[in-house]
């Protein structure tokens, strides 16, 4: 029964890209709609989980506005995959043009400064389409690691997808990624983690939207280990087909503590200013699972903290 799911997953993620891919760009965006709109009204796990979330970036909020944010938030995952279904098909040169990048300078400097970077993003708007911008309009590389997705054979279309863009994927788990980004890294690479998100037992508690989450110790250790500079990076969606990003300041390691105290005041560094980025664009926050500590089911919060 597994390997039928499997089958099928794979075969309609095959469809929707070649099929999303050959459509002009306006019946993409319409058909984007629609399929948003549907799932939307249907008003069911994930857009609801959705609604409790951005309820915490947006307290003010009353219920017809918190189902307005996530109409227009459904509109903005939807837009994410279509545009990434049809990554592969956009010309280079408008890579350049449609990414608007807040700050690039820092991300320039730093690179040349031949220490390495690790750029840590939340998961907003099109963090692929961003990565294609960082290959094409700087001409730099990099590497990320990405979820191990089931079944093998979707997993590998991502890959495959990823790398013709220029970019080096890890699998997240059976394999050394840790060490193999360190390595790139200390040779003065890029280095681009989506790190808004971590139930696993290496997570680091922090403080977001005054509550406890836990997200990635990576970027962070990455950074202590290496010497590489830590950038976090904000994303969020103008007018078709723009999109604007924002490097912030490098998050610096702190001079005096232990190893573990460093990672939990870096890490807590970066998730403030992925708040920061999300309050000013709740709508592309493309975060429909559960992400507080007090939102886990009981044996979730259990395994989590295992």
């Amino acid at each position: 029964m597994g390997s039928m799911r499997d089958r099928l997953t794979d075969g309609l993620y095959g469809a929707g890209w070649a099929g999303v891919k050959k459509l002009p760009e306006p019946a993409a965006v319409a058909l984007g709609h629609r399929i948003a709109d549907f799932a939307w009204k249907r008003h069911g796990r994930s857009v609801q989980r959705l609604e409790s979330n951005l309820a915490r970036v947006v307290p003010e909020a009353g219920p017809e506005q918190l189902r307005e944010l996530s109409r227009a938030g459904m509109r903005s995952y939807m837009r994410y995959w279509m545009e990434s279904f049809r990554l592969p098909a956009v010309p280079k040169e408008r890579f350049g043009r449609d990414v608007q990048m807040k700050d690039e300078h820092i991300l320039r400097e730093a690179i040349a400064s031949g220490r390495g970077v690790v750029v840590a993003l939340p998961h907003l708007a099109n963090w692929d389409l961003a990565g294609a911008w960082a290959t094409t309009h700087l001409g730099q590389p990099f590497t990320t690691v990405a979820e191990r997705l089931k079944p093998e054979t979707l997993f590998d279309r991502f890959v495959a997808y990823r790398e013709s863009l220029g970019m080096e994927v890890l699998p997240h788990t059976g394999g050394a990624a840790f060490g193999t980004l360190a390595r790139r890294l200390r040779a003065g690479g890029l280095v681009c983690l989506v790190a808004d998100r971590d139930l696993s037992a290496s997570g680091v508690e922090v403080e977001f939207f005054g509550a406890t989450a836990r997200m990635p110790a990576g970027p962070a250790l990455l950074a202590q280990q290496t010497g590489a500079i830590l950038l976090p990076a904000t994303l969020w969606y103008g007018d078709t087909p723009r999109m604007y990003g924002r490097i912030h300041p490098p998050v610096p390691v702190p001079e005096t503590g232990t190893r573990q105290a460093k990672t939990a005041a870096m890490t807590q560094a970066v998730a403030d200013a992925f708040a920061s980025g999300i309050a000013e664009h709740p709508e592309d926050w493309h975060m429909l699972q559960r992400l507080w500590l007090d939102d886990l089911e009981p044996r979730d919060a259990a395994g989590a903290g295992a």
